[in-house]
C-alpha cells in the first residue's frame, strides 16, 4: 500500500479480528478524516479492553475482610491467604499478580461499583447501553466513541482513526464507518501484520519500531501484540483508540479455573502493554481502561458459577494515572431486592474522564448529559 492510498483512508476504523486472521473480504464504508489529530487529543491514545460476557467483580477485586463474601460464595471464594492484598480489606485475585507492579508504582486505578441505574441483565442490551452511553430506557444508534471521533457539526472531536482488534463487532465505534459525505470510502479491514506494516510504510519508514517485550501465547496475547505493532508503526498519531476484546467471562458454571485463566491473560496482557509502550516512549500518553456489560451475581449458583449481576470494578492504567481504589467497596450486607449490588459509579463517569480529562473534549456534548469525571489522572 502506497502513502497516497493510505492517507486517502485516514481516520478509518481498522477491523483486525486477530493475529491469525487474513484480510476480511467484507468491505465497509469509511469516513474521510485527516490523519493528524485535533490538538484537543494531543496524540493521546486510549486502549479499551472489553471483558466480554460479564466479569465477576467480587472474585476479581475481593472484599476479603467481609464475612458476607464467604457466606455468599462457600465454594467460589478466594481464600484470604491467597488474595493479593491492596489494603486492609481489599485484594486482587492471585491470577492477577502481573498487575501488582502497576499497583505498587501508582499506575493502576481500580474503580469499584461501576454500573448504571435500572440495570439490564441481557448481554445484548446491556452491552448496547455501554457502547452507546445511553440510559437504560434510551436507544441510541451511534457509539460513544463514534461521536467523539466524528462529532456533531460545530463540536470539537478527535480527527483520528480507531482500531478494533480481536472482535468483528464495532461496539463503541458503531456508525463510525459511514462516510461523512455520504459516499462509500475504501475498506481497510486488515490483518494485524498488514496493519502495522501499512502504517509504518505510510509514515515513510521501512518497518515499525521493534520492542523486546514478549507477548503471551493465545488470542488475547496476540491481540496485545497487534496493538503494540500498530502503535509502533504509527508515528504520526493517526490512531487514537484501540479496542481489544477478551472473551469468555460468562461464567455460569465451573467458574474457578476458567476465571483464573482469564484474569491471568488479562493481567499478563496489561503488563506486556506497559512494558512495550514504555519501550516505545508512549506509556505516559496511553490510557488503558477495562469495561464489561455487567458484573456477576454476588451469590454463587448451584453449578459453581455465577449468574448475571449488576456492578463490577474496572481497571484504569497508564503512566499518568493516579493509582488507588476509587468508587465504593461492595456492601454485601445491603444488597437490593434482587440480591445484587447497586451502582456506586455511573459508567459514563469513566467516559467523561476519558473524553474531558484525557482528551480535553466537551464530554457533555458527546454523552448528551453531564457526568462528573473521576479523579483518576495526574496533571
Amino acid at each position: 500500500m502506497n502513502r497516497r492510498r493510505f492517507l486517502s483512508m485516514a481516520g478509518a476504523c481498522l477491523s483486525i479480528p486477530n493475529a491469525y486472521a487474513g484480510i476480511s473480504p467484507a468491505p465497509a464504508a469509511l469516513p474521510s478524516r485527516p490523519l493528524v489529530p485535533d490538538l484537543s487529543g494531543a496524540g493521546k491514545v486510549l486502549i479499551l479492553i472489553e471483558l466480554k460476557g460479564g466479569n465477576d467483580g467480587l472474585n476479581t477485586v475481593i472484599p476479603f475482610a467481609d464475612p458476607a463474601y464467604y457466606t455468599l460464595r462457600p465454594t467460589l471464594n478466594i481464600a484470604r491467604s491467597r488474595v493479593l492484598q491492596l489494603d486492609e480489606r481489599t485484594g486482587l485475585h492471585p491470577a492477577a499478580k502481573a498487575l501488582m507492579p502497576l499497583w505498587s508504582d501508582g499506575q493502576l486505578a481500580i474503580v469499584q461499583g461501576v454500573g448504571y441505574p435500572r440495570p439490564n441483565l441481557s448481554h445484548f442490551r446491556s452491552l448496547e447501553i455501554w457502547d452507546t452511553a445511553s440510559r437504560a430506557d434510551q436507544y441510541l444508534e451511534e457509539g460513544w466513541l463514534a461521536r467523539a471521533l466524528r462529532p456533531a457539526s460545530g463540536a470539537r472531536g478527535l480527527a483520528a482513526g480507531a482500531a478494533v482488534i480481536g472482535s468483528v463487532e464495532k461496539g463503541p465505534f458503531t456508525a463510525f464507518a459511514t462516510a461523512a459525505n455520504g459516499a462509500a470510502g475504501n475498506a481497510m479491514l486488515l490483518s494485524a501484520s498488514t496493519a502495522s506494516d501499512s502504517i509504518a510504510a505510510a509514515n515513510g519508514r521501512g518497518a515499525a519500531q521493534t520492542v523486546r517485550t514478549r507477548f503471551a501465547a493465545g488470542a488475547f496475547g496476540a491481540s496485545v501484540g497487534s496493538a503494540v505493532r500498530l502503535l509502533a508503526g504509527d508515528t504520526r498519531s493517526g490512531v487514537a483508540v484501540i479496542r481489544l476484546t477478551l472473551n469468555g467471562f460468562d461464567t455460569h458454571q465451573n467458574q474457578h479455573a476458567r476465571h483464573a485463566a482469564l484474569l491471568g491473560e488479562l493481567s499478563e496482557g496489561c503488563a506486556a502493554l506497559r512494558s512495550a509502550l514504555g519501550e516505545l516512549g508512549r506509556w505516559d500518553d496511553t490510557l488503558v481502561v477495562t469495561y464489561s456489560e455487567f458484573g456477576r451475581h454476588p451469590r454463587e449458583n448451584q453449578s459453581r458459577g455465577t449468574d448475571h449481576g449488576t456492578v463490577a470494578p474496572h481497571f484504569v492504567m497508564g503512566g499518568r494515572v493516579r493509582g488507588g481504589l476509587f468508587g465504593a467497596a461492595p456492601r454485601l450486607a445491603r444488597l437490593d431486592g434482587g440480591g445484587n449490588l447497586p451502582a456506586a459509579v455511573d459508567f459514563r463517569q469513566l467516559y467523561s474522564t476519558i473524553l474531558g480529562n484525557w482528551w480535553g473534549l466537551d464530554s457533555a456534548s458527546i454523552l448528551h448529559e453531564r457526568f462528573e469525571p473521576l479523579p483518576l489522572l495526574r496533571t
